[in-house]
Formats: structure tokens, C-alpha cells, sequence
């Protein structure tokens, strides 16, 4: 599509001001007002026409006028509680990147042209809308540094707040007797979220999606050496939303039933994305968060938020053809138990230091023992098993991870050989949790 519009569009026409693309179904594509950068960024949005699709497609380009020109100011006066702006605000930072060459991305557009007070921030990967309560005296709108904004308010009283823009962009904040003078910038700088089709919502509760999150993104990749591993799987096959994580040392996996029918569908959010959404989500049972998919991107609208992020491209990992059913020995012990022996255990292993938890599981008993520089430890925890003896090593910090976002008092761990990964699953597979071993000398075995 990109390859496309150079073939037409004139080098001396820096801006699109308007695009129509009209279906044979009335769908109605609409961008208005672009820079030329920002467009090409945003079109793959658009399907490109053929003739069995498309009623007619056209483009208006403008050439940006250099003769002096009297510019619209609009002067914007806002007033809101001191709790609604923080909120909003420390909403609205977790897409404001640290780091940017583009200075009006470490801005919060304040938009208050319309009846409502939004407020948008967007790294070019992650953006988020979130309305904010308030009372718009003078409508306008403004860019103002995210983070400046924050502390400003994080140290007014708890009152109401006044945020008014003068003809120069400037900003003066007040609150009581505080006041504070900050420089703004032109709105129409911003770069606007990406516009996402709502065709068909996958709902879940907020507390379902916090917990889903909660207990998969630890597994994920933090470098970025496979991009597709920074980010999880979320599959909707058969009924069923599965959630997937993988770093190359272990695989975590949550499924749940849904309660009506959703066709099928496979993307990979990255895991900065479900990072930040679950520390906005409430986490409450009764509210709910509708989740809407597009070819490039994934939207969870829920409250008065919104939050747009770009997908993964790329064939996700075939993550069945490294599940097997088949296993030799079969422990069914009290997660706490063993999650509060291992984690006795790393007392003795100093950060960043690769120590083995070696277990021994012979009849009725699993026997845990670390060896370190700073001492030895040994454990024996009562269990039930099926099959056969086995002595085997694990990264005892992939261990703990996997038994903290467990709710099961018991569970059952399923092992091969000293080779193989072992599986922490349920009888239903609403969880499994596969994790590698580790190779054990014959020193760390006595």
C-alpha cells in the first residue's frame, strides 16, 4: 500500500488533509489533517481497494502554505478535582516513552475541543485516551510535558485545579494558592492513535485479564535478541481464550472458556503492553474490558480508557509439538510446602549466581538440597508418587515463579527424565507450566 502513494503524490505536498475509502459495504474511512510522515504511518490502517471491493477511493493533498497566515489560537480553560487529573495522568504516563527523539511524544495532549476532557499520550508502539472528569470552560486544546504535569499536580492540594492556555500555548496551572507556569505545545503536532474498527469485542472481567496477565508475563524474554518471545500469544480457538509465554528456558500457559462463540484468532501483544494495561485494570470482578483486533494493532477499551497497541508480526512458536501427555513420574504434593522450601533454599544463592536446586524423589518423599559458597541446605518434603524414582536439577527461581501465580493448595508435577522438561498442570489444563532442567554434575548430587 505504501508503494503505492508516492507514484501520485507530489514531493512539494507535505500534508493529506483528507482520504475517503468507500466500500462496496458503506464502510467509511475517514483521516483528516496529516503530515506527510504521520500518514504514511497510519495508512496500513486502510485495505487497498480493488475493483470488486471498492465504490471509490480518493485523496485531497495540500501544499502547506509559507505565505504568513493568521493562525486559530484557541485559549483553553479546563477545571477538574486534583484526583481526577492525577489519575488521569499516571494513566496517560504509562505510554509516554522514556527515551524519544520526538519531543511531543513526552507530551500529554490535553483535548478539550469537544464536550469531553481527553487526555492522549503515544509512543509510536503504545497509546492510551482516558477521559478525564472536569468542567471545560473555554474549549482548546494543548500538549503539555507528561512528566512535568505530573509532578505538578501530585503536589497541589486536594482541590480543584484550573489549567488555562494563553495565546502563546503557555500554560498556568492553579490550585488554591499555588500557581505554576509551564510551556506548551501545539496539539496539532500530536500524533493521534491509530483509528481501530469495532467489529466484534472479546469481553472478559477485569479481574480475568489481570490474572491472566499476572501469571504468564513472567515467562516472557526481556532482551530482544526474538521479538516474538518480549511478547505473548493470545489465541481464541474452539471457544477458548489461551494466553502464552516463553522465554526458551520455560513455557507458562493459561486457558479459560468463553461464555459465547468468537472466531478464531492469533496475535501476539507485546508483553510493555500487558505490562502497563494490568496496572490500570481495577482487577474487579463486575467490570468489564472489551478487547477488539485489527490486522497491526489490539485495543482494550474498558471504563473510560482506551489503549491501542501495535502487534508482533510474526508466525508464533508451535508450542504443541513441545506438550506431551507421557511422562514416567507423577508427584502430586502442597504447592506451599514446596514453594516455601525452595524459597528457603535461595537464601544460601547470591543474585545473579547460577545454583541448581537439586530434588531427589524417591517413594513418599522429595528430599531438595543447594550447595553454595555461603553454605549448604537440605529438605525432604512428604509427597505421592506414581512411577518411577528420579533425581533431577532446576533453576530454582523458575520454580518460584511458576508456584506463585498458582491458587491450587496441591498440585501435580509430571517428569520424564533428568533431561526433559517437567509440567505443572491441572486435570482440566486451565494452567501448565512447562520448565526445563538444568545439567547436574555428579558433586552437586551427593
Amino acid at each position: 500500500m505504501n508503494n503505492f502513494f508516492p507514484l501520485f503524490w507530489p514531493e512539494s505536498c507535505t500534508q493529506v488533509i483528507h482520504i475517503v475509502y468507500v466500500t462496496l459495504y458503506t464502510k467509511l474511512s475517514i483521516l483528516e489533517t496529516l503530515e506527510k510522515s504521520t500518514f504514511f504511518g497510519v495508512i496500513h490502517i486502510f485495505t487497498f481497494p480493488t475493483a470488486a471491493t471498492t465504490d471509490f477511493f480518493y485523496i485531497f493533498l495540500y501544499k502547506k502554505n509559507t505565505s504568513p497566515r493568521k493562525e486559530v489560537i484557541h485559549i483553553m480553560k479546563i477545571i477538574c478535582t486534583k484526583n481526577s487529573l492525577l489519575k488521569s495522568v499516571s494513566i496517560s504516563l504509562k505510554a509516554v516513552p522514556s527515551k524519544t527523539t520526538m519531543p511531543i511524544l513526552e507530551c500529554i495532549l490535553i483535548d478539550a475541543t469537544t464536550s469531553q476532557i481527553k487526555f492522549t499520550t503515544n509512543d509510536m508502539e503504545l497509546g492510551i485516551e482516558t477521559i478525564v472528569e472536569g468542567t471545560i470552560e473555554e474549549k482548546g486544546m494543548v500538549a503539555l510535558d507528561a512528566k512535568i504535569l505530573y509532578e505538578i499536580i501530585r503536589r497541589l492540594p486536594d482541590n480543584n485545579v484550573t489549567i488555562r492556555t494563553d495565546e502563546k500555548l503557555t500554560a498556568t496551572i492553579t490550585c488554591e494558592k499555588a500557581k505554576f507556569t509551564i510551556p506548551g505545545k501545539s496539539g496539532e503536532d500530536f500524533a493521534y492513535l491509530p483509528i481501530i474498527e469495532k467489529e466484534e469485542a472479546l469481553t472478559v472481567s477485569q479481574f480475568t485479564l489481570k490474572e491472566m496477565i499476572r501469571q504468564t508475563i513472567f515467562s516472557i524474554a526481556s532482551n530482544e535478541t526474538n521479538k516474538l518471545m518480549t511478547g505473548e500469544l493470545f489465541e481464541i480457538k474452539d471457544n477458548f481464550l489461551k494466553v502464552v509465554s516463553l522465554d526458551g528456558h520455560r513455557i507458562a500457559i493459561r486457558r479459560m472458556e468463553l461464555k459465547k462463540d468468537y472466531a478464531d484468532r492469533k496475535v501476539v501483544v507485546p508483553g510493555k503492553t500487558l505490562n502497563e494495561i494490568s496496572k490500570i485494570l481495577s482487577g474487579e470482578v463486575d467490570n468489564m474490558v472489551n478487547i477488539y483486533f485489527s490486522k497491526n494493532h489490539i485495543l482494550f477499551e474498558f471504563e473510560q480508557t482506551m489503549v491501542v497497541s501495535r502487534l508482533i508480526d510474526g508466525e508464533y512458536f508451535r508450542i504443541d509439538q513441545m506438550l506431551s501427555s507421557d511422562y514416567e513420574t507423577k508427584l502430586t504434593i502442597n504447592k506451599k510446602e514446596f514453594l516455601d522450601c525452595i524459597d528457603r533454599a535461595t537464601l544460601l544463592v547470591r543474585e545473579g549466581e547460577k545454583k541448581p536446586i537439586i530434588i531427589e524423589i524417591t517413594d513418599t518423599t522429595m528430599e531438595l538440597r543447594i550447595d553454595s559458597a555461603m553454605g549448604s541446605m537440605n529438605e525432604s518434603i512428604d509427597i505421592s508418587k506414581e512411577g518411577k524414582d528420579i533425581l533431577i536439577g532446576f533453576n530454582p527461581r523458575f520454580l518460584i515463579d511458576a508456584l506463585k501465580v498458582i491458587d491450587d493448595e496441591t498440585i501435580n508435577i509430571y517428569l520424564v527424565n533428568p533431561k526433559a522438561p517437567c509440567f505443572i498442570r491441572d486435570d482440566e489444563e486451565s494452567y501448565t507450566y512447562l520448565i526445563l532442567p538444568v545439567n547436574i554434575n555428579q558433586n552437586q548430587t551427593r
